[in-house]
């Protein structure tokens, strides 16, 4: 018989390094981002916080722990988020989250993060795929997401309390610089 162990938060503030704690199992995330990687999340940020000079509700953090539960730390590239933080973390959905896909966090990001986020409420889930340069839009609908696209161009976030759009088509234009 296979014994696994099972951790809280309390367990996963103590940790060096990066993790994600998903049920009560410890995934460790990847050595830094790629290049790439931290170009798509610095452009959609520089997008985002542009649009928000005059709303004083929500901010733009990157790599911020969300903590679900005891069970539950997600750490998202992005998020777009109108809690106020008196924490270390989120406690509250976000407006929208980010993940920038790559073959090693494909599944975790398609499949258990997606299950969390749609469960969690979070109005807006958005995957961006560098190498096929499109973003996969997912906008909470009766509790479940619904695919908007696969967005290449301009898109408009219609439902989040501060208005904002970001321009994939220019994120993955410049892209090139680095690639």
């Amino acid at each position: 018989m296979c014994a696994i162990e099972y951790y809280t938060y309390e367990d996963y503030k103590n940790w060096e390094g990066d993790w994600e704690l998903i049920d009560g199992i410890p995934l460790a995330m990847a050595p830094a981002p790629l290049p790439t990687h931290q170009f798509i999340t610095f452009q959609i940020s520089h997008q985002l916080n542009s649009q928000l000079e005059e709303c004083l509700e929500c901010a733009v953090l990157g790599e911020v722990d969300y903590k679900i539960d005891e069970e539950n730390v997600l750490r998202p590239d992005l998020v777009l988020t109108c809690e106020k933080l008196n924490k270390p973390y989120l406690s509250l959905p976000p407006e929208i989250v980010f993940e920038i896909v790559s073959p090693s966090t494909a599944r975790r990001d398609e499949k258990f993060k997606f299950e969390i986020y749609e469960k969690e409420k979070v109005k807006y889930y958005v995957l961006v795929y560098p190498n096929d340069k499109k973003a996969k839009v997912y906008k909470l609908n009766n509790s479940k997401y619904e695919k908007e696209g696969d967005i290449i161009t301009k898109y408009e976030f219609k439902e989040t309390k501060c208005k904002v759009s970001v321009d994939f088509e220019k994120i993955f234009k410049r892209l090139s610089i680095i690639t």
